[in-house]
């Protein structure tokens, strides 16, 4: 069938297998001489995608254990983000790193080594598991931990699903009073408030800021910062009547299909920004948890509204020494072209994780989205070139069309990966559609 990531480019004829258990999983790795795992699609590119065989392992969601004193799950590589929120959330316990969508497989968070609005203190989600049961590449399954296999375990967490197929996990729950968040919000004029006001609110567990990619001249960087802490019992609101986990489920819309591609445009996305800029409510508020951390999921199929031929999304990091300069590059080419997206996100990151592929380091990363056309394509390679000048790297995860020099430059540790990989796949046996374009 034809498959694309979240971004529906590219579209790939690939052979889609459904495994029920384990067993059917490892019987597909004996049959197949390359195959890869997918989750729940939520990668924005080809990570996930495999002419050979495609392994949605969706159906592996069981929850095999939970400890309550410390809040440790452990459950098979496909549940999602939502299937443990709904169960865990009532009991006082949520996940430690989240992106910003729920629907993502415990597995491909790991994959992908997912972060979220507190990287800069808690880290990316692979800081908090504990161990993996890998499948490999000869039929074997092993577990992989800092005590076992540890060159597998952190290979594996944001190694693509080039390692082997996840399993199962065991990690480390939040432990939180309520379901809402406490959140401040304030308006920025220009690049430098942004970035000022990010580096203020990095005491705060969650920070994050929206950026009007389109403003221009003294308005560059413009944006509203958003800073959250998980609500306790003491911030309540008397309507609440003292419950704690009482908030009423946000309403999904849906998108019903692609608009045409002239619909998004200079004059659209920049009214839409201007509106949004003008109406963010400034000050301290107490919203749901779905409303700060997953407000896109309110829409479902939001990605259908790029058009017919979908989008990609740049997202770079970019060290602290040099990322103003970086930014302010960006911004003032991409603006000067008058096609960033609506959806352009900022956000603060802490130290590097174990992977040798993981994508976060200390710097800033900037997300957007473009329509997948060739005027944009060549604006991206335009982008590609001010992050290798300044030192940073493209997300493997959100990436669709990124280049293997970029790749090789931005990741120094990938001949470690390599090497790990060589040690447990030495035929390659595991491997996408973005492995072979950056030759992974």
């Amino acid at each position: 069938m034809m498959l694309s990531g979240w971004g529906n480019y590219p579209r790939v004829d690939c052979a889609v297998l459904r495994p029920r258990d384990t067993e059917q999983v490892m019987d597909t790795i004996g049959a197949r001489s390359t195959l890869i795992a997918r989750g729940a699609g939520r990668s924005y590119g080809d990570a996930a995608l495999n002419r050979a065989a495609t392994v949605v392992v969706t159906r592996l969601n069981r929850i095999a254990s939970f400890d309550p004193s410390s809040g440790v799950v452990t459950c098979e590589a496909g549940t999602t983000l939502d299937e443990l929120i709904e169960v865990f959330l009532p009991r006082g316990w949520f996940p430690w790193v989240t992106p910003g969508t729920r629907f993502v497989t415990v597995g491909g968070a790991i994959a992908s080594d997912v972060h979220g609005k507190n990287h800069h203190l808690d880290g990316t989600f692979g800081r908090h598991v504990i161990s993996i049961d890998l499948a490999l590449a000869d039929g074997s399954v092993v577990r992989c931990s800092d005590n076992e296999n540890p060159d597998l375990f952190a290979a594996t967490q944001g190694g693509m699903g080039l390692t082997g197929v996840i399993l199962r996990a065991t990690f480390r729950l939040r432990p939180v009073e309520t379901d809402l968040v406490v959140q401040d919000t304030t308006r920025t004029q220009n690049l430098s408030e942004t970035l000022h006001a990010l580096e203020d609110a990095s005491e705060s567990t969650y920070s994050v800021a929206w950026i009007d990619c389109l403003a221009r001249g003294p308005a560059l960087g413009r944006g509203v910062v958003y800073r959250g802490e998980h609500a306790t019992l003491g911030d309540l609101l008397p309507d609440r009547g003292g419950r704690a986990y009482g908030t009423a489920p946000i309403r999904s819309r849906t998108v019903p299909a692609s608009p045409p591609s002239f619909a998004l445009n200079r004059y659209s996305m920049g009214a839409l920004n201007a509106v949004y800029y003008r109406r963010a409510k400034t000050g301290r508020a107490l919203v749901s948890y779905q409303t700060f951390f997953y407000p896109l999921d309110a829409l479902l199929h939001w990605n259908r509204i790029y058009g017919r031929q979908g989008f990609v999304q740049h997202q770079c990091v970019l060290p602290l020494a040099s990322c103003a300069e970086a930014l302010r590059e960006l911004l003032t080419m991409i603006a000067a072209r008058g096609t960033g997206s609506f959806l352009a996100v900022l956000k603060l990151c802490g130290e590097a994780a174990r992977g040798p592929l993981s994508f976060p380091f200390r710097g800033y990363t900037l997300a957007l989205d473009f329509q997948a056309t060739a005027g944009n394509f060549s604006l991206l390679t335009e982008l590609d070139e001010v992050v290798a000048a300044h030192g940073g790297r493209l997300y493997l995860a959100k990436d669709a069309r990124g280049g293997a020099g970029l790749l090789r430059d931005g990741y120094p540790r990938l001949d470690e990966f390599s090497r790990t990989r060589d040690r447990y796949d030495p035929r390659r046996r595991f491997r996408s559609v973005q492995s072979e374009r950056l030759g992974l």
